[in-house]
């Protein structure tokens, strides 16, 4: 084997035993050495050179930045996931890679970039995403998970949205199941406090997708601060008092415009 492709095979079974113990800093530091390394191989993206040991360099590459996706998951770190997911993207949808021995990861992570633009409500690139999957991967079940709560998502059944976590394909996704129900309860807060005035604590749980007035109280606390909780009432007075509203200036917007207008004509 070539000297270089021994040492990051290495260095990689000393990542995945890192991550089977759950040591995030060697994982880290060790991630980093092997991207430099990676670095080193023509065979990769953009060049795709057809080196003597291109396959056995890319299936390398593939994994390695797979497992850097999955890592970023376990971290919480969202900016990683996209740096390290477009990282890997050639290796999915290159001519080049079509070489490679299919991935056992493949759609389960695709399906986690879905679910991450959808936490972002970047709904317009989630889209662009699903258009350039095939129908093979549109059935898979990791795809559709996504799309179906794209769905309701847009729908409004924000039920849906929730009770999704307990039909997850994958232990993997529910990082990002917490953050979309986050989004939900922050939406329905939003609409909630511009509707009405109060709301009992019973409607406020119900409404909020709570399952118990304690949860509502921590949600409350942690994310509502400005909202009072009185005589068993959800108050969301102070919340719209404290959002204050900026007069337009109309008077002086249409004196603006009438003076573009004339030196406009005048130039004409």
């Amino acid at each position: 084997m070539d000297p270089k492709l021994a040492e990051v095979s290495q260095l990689f079974e000393r990542f995945k035993a890192a991550c089977a113990r759950e040591d995030v800093d060697t994982c880290c530091n060790v991630l980093s050495k092997l991207k430099v390394l990676l670095t080193g191989f023509s065979s990769l993206p953009p060049l795709f050179e057809d080196t003597p040991n291109a396959i056995h360099e890319l299936t390398l590459a593939r994994d390695i930045y797979e497992h850097a996706v999955l890592l970023s998951v376990k971290i919480g770190d969202q900016d990683a996931f996209e740096r390290d997911f477009f990282q890997l993207k050639p290796y999915y949808t290159d001519a080049s890679s079509s070489r490679l021995p299919p991935s056992s990861q493949e759609y389960m992570i695709l399906g986690l970039n879905l679910l991450r633009l959808l936490v972002q409500n970047r709904i317009a690139e989630f889209h662009t995403e699903l258009e350039l999957l095939s129908s093979t991967a549109l059935e898979n079940p990791c795809i559709k998970h996504a799309v179906e709560l794209e769905q309701s998502f847009m729908e409004g059944a924000y039920n849906r949205v929730l009770s999704a976590k307990q039909t997850v394909p994958c232990k993997t996704y529910d990082y990002f199941m917490d953050l979309l129900a986050k989004t939900v309860r922050d939406e329905i807060a939003g609409c909630s406090e511009k509707a009405y005035g109060y709301l009992s604590v019973s409607d406020a749980r119900q409404m909020l997708l709570f399952s118990s007035d304690n949860e509502l109280l921590q949600y409350i606390k942690e994310e509502q601060p400005e909202w009072e909780i009185k005589t068993g009432q959800v108050i969301f007075q102070k919340a719209k008092e404290s959002a204050s509203c900026k007069e337009i200036p109309s008077l002086q917007l249409i004196n603006q415009t009438l003076s573009y207008a004339r030196e406009l004509e005048r130039i004409v």
